[in-house]
């Protein structure tokens, strides 16, 4: 992959997606549970993320998408990525890691990596659909796992993966408003990429992750 020469928190937002927010009456877990039942026609969103990648063939791997139920609405958990580790270093991303032979299923690698990474007792995951793959600038290719988190439920962060859990009202993330594009131009006038940021507080959601988000926030506007 090729070594960013930046930090994205300071590149120039050059423009908003505008796409107005997911309707209230959707977020709930009723609604979500029936349109993922019964999927309308919807068109994916794709990346450049992928040309990054200097691999001929993507490794697998999976996350989990997780959706908590909460009594003021639903907020979508996320883990802001240890600062020493190899791939997606001190970025926020969702739950997940690689397929495992023994995993037999995306699903399994999403929920076998929620209980390593965070502690998520697989009890409380009641798994309701997937995204289409994505692949990484990392040289993945990622099943997204859609879920709702049944509280309460304990969670521990395994320090050396994950430095933080946090939520985010799925509410804000569903809002094109929120949804900032941002670019860069790549090493020896390789070109430029444009990628989308959906910064929260402190934490500045982008990459990976905003790239799986921006295709749910699709299917759900569907």
């Amino acid at each position: 992959m090729a070594k960013l020469l930046f930090n994205p928190e300071q590149l120039p937002v050059v423009s908003v997606a505008e796409e107005g927010a997911i309707p209230a009456e959707r977020l709930n877990a009723d609604w979500l549970r029936r349109h993922f039942a019964e999927l309308p026609p919807w068109s994916v969103e794709t990346s450049d993320e992928q040309l990054l990648a200097a691999v001929e063939t993507f490794r697998p791997a999976s996350v989990l998408i997780p959706i908590v139920i909460r009594p003021e609405g639903l907020s979508l958990l996320l883990t802001h990525r240890a600062a020493h580790l190899n791939d997606h270093a001190g970025q926020i991303s969702f739950p997940g890691g690689r397929f495992e032979v023994a995993d037999i299923t995306p699903v399994e690698t999403a929920l076998r990596e929620a209980e390593e990474e965070i502690g998520l007792d697989r009890k409380h995951v009641e798994i309701i659909g997937t995204l289409p793959e994505y692949k990484t600038g990392t040289g993945y290719v990622v099943t997204p796992i859609v879920s709702l988190l049944h509280p309460p439920f304990e969670l521990k962060a395994d320090p050396f993966e994950v430095a933080e859990i946090f939520e985010v009202p799925l509410a804000f993330l569903m809002n094109g408003d929120n949804h900032q594009r941002r670019a860069f131009h790549l090493p020896d006038g390789a070109g430029k990429r444009v990628f989308y940021s959906m910064p929260y507080h402190h934490h500045f959601i982008w990459g990976a992750t905003a790239g799986m988000l921006r295709n749910l926030f699709h299917l759900l506007r569907a």
